[in-house]
Protein backbone atom coordinates (compact mmCIF):
# COMPACT_ATOMS: atom_id res chain seq x y z
CA UNK A 1 0.00 0.00 0.00
CA UNK A 2 2.84 2.30 0.61
CA UNK A 3 6.71 1.32 0.79
CA UNK A 4 9.19 4.36 1.43
CA UNK A 5 13.28 3.99 2.11
CA UNK A 6 14.68 7.22 3.81
CA UNK A 7 17.81 6.57 1.73
CA UNK A 8 20.92 8.81 2.11
CA UNK A 9 21.47 11.62 -0.42
CA UNK A 10 23.79 10.45 -2.86
CA UNK A 11 26.62 12.98 -2.24
CA UNK A 12 27.04 10.74 1.16
CA UNK A 13 28.62 8.24 -0.56
CA UNK A 14 31.54 10.51 -1.16
CA UNK A 15 31.95 10.04 3.02
CA UNK A 16 33.26 6.47 2.80
CA UNK A 17 35.64 7.37 0.22
CA UNK A 18 37.27 10.15 2.41
CA UNK A 19 37.34 7.83 5.62
CA UNK A 20 38.95 5.45 3.36
CA UNK A 21 41.26 8.01 2.29
CA UNK A 22 42.36 9.20 5.45
CA UNK A 23 42.67 5.51 7.36
CA UNK A 24 45.36 5.22 4.05
CA UNK A 25 47.47 8.20 4.52
CA UNK A 26 46.92 7.35 8.16
CA UNK A 27 48.39 3.68 7.94
CA UNK A 28 50.65 4.76 4.98
CA UNK A 29 53.28 6.02 7.59
CA UNK A 30 53.86 1.84 8.41
CA UNK A 31 53.66 0.53 5.24
CA UNK A 32 51.90 0.73 1.90
CA UNK A 33 49.90 -2.26 2.83
CA UNK A 34 48.92 -1.04 5.69
CA UNK A 35 48.02 2.01 3.66
CA UNK A 36 46.28 -0.16 1.59
CA UNK A 37 44.44 -2.06 4.12
CA UNK A 38 43.39 1.76 5.77
CA UNK A 39 41.82 2.22 2.56
CA UNK A 40 39.88 -0.55 2.47
CA UNK A 41 38.80 -0.97 6.06
CA UNK A 42 37.77 2.70 5.80
CA UNK A 43 35.60 2.74 2.75
CA UNK A 44 34.31 -0.63 4.10
CA UNK A 45 33.01 0.47 7.55
CA UNK A 46 32.06 3.79 6.19
CA UNK A 47 29.99 2.12 3.41
CA UNK A 48 28.00 -0.41 6.02
CA UNK A 49 27.37 2.37 8.46
CA UNK A 50 25.87 4.49 5.62
CA UNK A 51 23.68 1.83 4.19
CA UNK A 52 22.69 0.93 7.89
CA UNK A 53 21.81 4.89 8.43
CA UNK A 54 20.08 4.99 5.83
CA UNK A 55 17.75 1.42 5.85
CA UNK A 56 14.61 2.98 7.67
CA UNK A 57 11.55 1.82 6.00
CA UNK A 58 8.44 3.48 6.12
CA UNK A 59 5.61 1.37 5.45
CA UNK A 60 1.53 1.16 5.91
CA UNK A 61 0.45 -2.67 5.26
CA UNK A 62 -1.67 -4.41 6.84
CA UNK A 63 -3.82 -2.44 9.05
CA UNK A 64 -0.93 -1.43 10.47
CA UNK A 65 1.46 1.52 10.21
CA UNK A 66 5.41 0.34 10.35
CA UNK A 67 8.17 2.80 11.50
CA UNK A 68 11.73 1.63 11.78
CA UNK A 69 11.49 -0.95 14.24
CA UNK A 70 7.77 -0.10 15.78
CA UNK A 71 4.30 -1.52 14.61
CA UNK A 72 1.59 0.39 14.93
CA UNK A 73 -1.81 -0.52 14.32
CA UNK A 74 -4.06 2.38 12.44
CA UNK A 75 -6.66 2.43 15.10
CA UNK A 76 -4.41 4.08 17.73
CA UNK A 77 -3.47 6.47 15.29
CA UNK A 78 -5.61 9.92 14.41
CA UNK A 79 -5.75 12.18 11.65
CA UNK A 80 -2.39 12.74 9.95
CA UNK A 81 -0.99 16.43 9.81
CA UNK A 82 1.53 17.26 6.65
CA UNK A 83 4.42 19.47 7.96
CA UNK A 84 6.72 21.67 5.24
CA UNK A 85 10.02 22.30 6.07
CA UNK A 86 9.78 24.67 8.32
CA UNK A 87 7.26 22.75 10.47
CA UNK A 88 9.42 19.86 10.45
CA UNK A 89 12.39 21.86 11.83
CA UNK A 90 9.77 22.85 14.56
CA UNK A 91 8.36 20.09 15.49
CA UNK A 92 11.57 18.39 15.57
CA UNK A 93 13.20 20.45 17.84
CA UNK A 94 11.71 23.52 20.11
CA UNK A 95 8.19 22.16 20.01
CA UNK A 96 9.10 18.13 20.12
CA UNK A 97 7.83 16.07 23.12
CA UNK A 98 10.26 13.83 24.36
CA UNK A 99 7.35 10.99 24.70
CA UNK A 100 7.09 11.25 21.16
CA UNK A 101 8.10 8.03 18.49
CA UNK A 102 10.16 10.09 15.97
CA UNK A 103 11.63 8.47 13.47
CA UNK A 104 13.67 11.25 11.14
CA UNK A 105 16.32 12.09 9.34
CA UNK A 106 17.72 15.62 9.10
CA UNK A 107 18.05 15.15 5.21
CA UNK A 108 14.75 14.89 4.44
CA UNK A 109 12.84 18.39 4.69
CA UNK A 110 9.37 17.11 5.06
CA UNK A 111 7.45 15.44 8.14
CA UNK A 112 3.99 13.72 9.13
CA UNK A 113 2.84 13.87 12.09
CA UNK A 114 0.31 11.43 13.39
CA UNK A 115 -1.14 12.42 16.87
CA UNK A 116 -1.79 8.42 18.84
CA UNK A 117 -5.33 8.49 20.08
CA UNK A 118 -5.15 5.06 22.14
CA UNK A 119 -5.45 6.17 26.11
CA UNK A 120 -3.63 3.12 27.19
CA UNK A 121 -0.20 4.55 24.97
CA UNK A 122 1.64 7.04 26.67
CA UNK A 123 3.27 8.02 23.21
CA UNK A 124 2.03 11.59 22.23
CA UNK A 125 2.42 11.44 18.46
CA UNK A 126 4.37 10.14 16.20
CA UNK A 127 6.92 11.87 13.83
CA UNK A 128 8.26 10.48 10.25
CA UNK A 129 11.03 12.47 8.14
CA UNK A 130 9.02 11.48 4.52
CA UNK A 131 9.74 12.47 0.90
CA UNK A 132 6.04 12.13 0.18
CA UNK A 133 4.10 13.10 3.32
CA UNK A 134 0.63 13.32 1.96
CA UNK A 135 0.71 10.25 0.14
CA UNK A 136 2.18 8.45 3.23
CA UNK A 137 -1.18 10.43 4.81
CA UNK A 138 -3.53 9.26 2.05
CA UNK A 139 -2.15 5.73 2.85
CA UNK A 140 -3.22 6.03 6.64
CA UNK A 141 -6.37 7.17 6.04
CA UNK A 142 -7.06 4.69 3.36
CA UNK A 143 -5.65 2.09 5.89
CA UNK A 144 -8.04 3.50 8.60
CA UNK A 145 -11.13 3.51 6.81
CA UNK A 146 -10.73 -0.38 5.62
CA UNK A 147 -10.25 -0.95 9.03
CA UNK A 148 -12.96 0.67 10.07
Amino acid sequence: MYEERLTVPRSWWLLPVALGLSLGLIMLRFSGVGALAGLVVGVVAGAAALSSYGSARIRVVQGSLVAGQARIPVTALGEAEVLNPAEAVAWRSVKADPRAFMLLRSYVPTALKVPVVDPADPTPYVYLSTRSPQRLADALAQASERTG
